[in-house]
């Protein structure tokens, strides 16, 4: 349980520096992933997903 909230904490302290480091891009960013073909950005999550999952298990392995 440890180990989930300290992901969850570093998650949010990369997504509060990108606010607020770039407020400005973080909205642009907002509105082109709002303006994306749904298909595609299912397939970026799941790339991001795979990803993730395997940097996590080679690491943790």
């Amino acid at each position: 349980m440890v180990e989930l909230f300290s992901i969850i904490g570093v998650f949010l302290a990369i997504e509060g520096a990108l606010y607020a480091g770039a407020p400005s891009m973080a909205k642009r960013l907002a509105f082109d992933i709002s303006q994306m073909d749904e298909a595609v950005l299912r397939r970026a999550g799941i790339v991001a997903l795979c990803v993730g999952v395997g940097l996590v298990w080679m690491v943790r392995g």
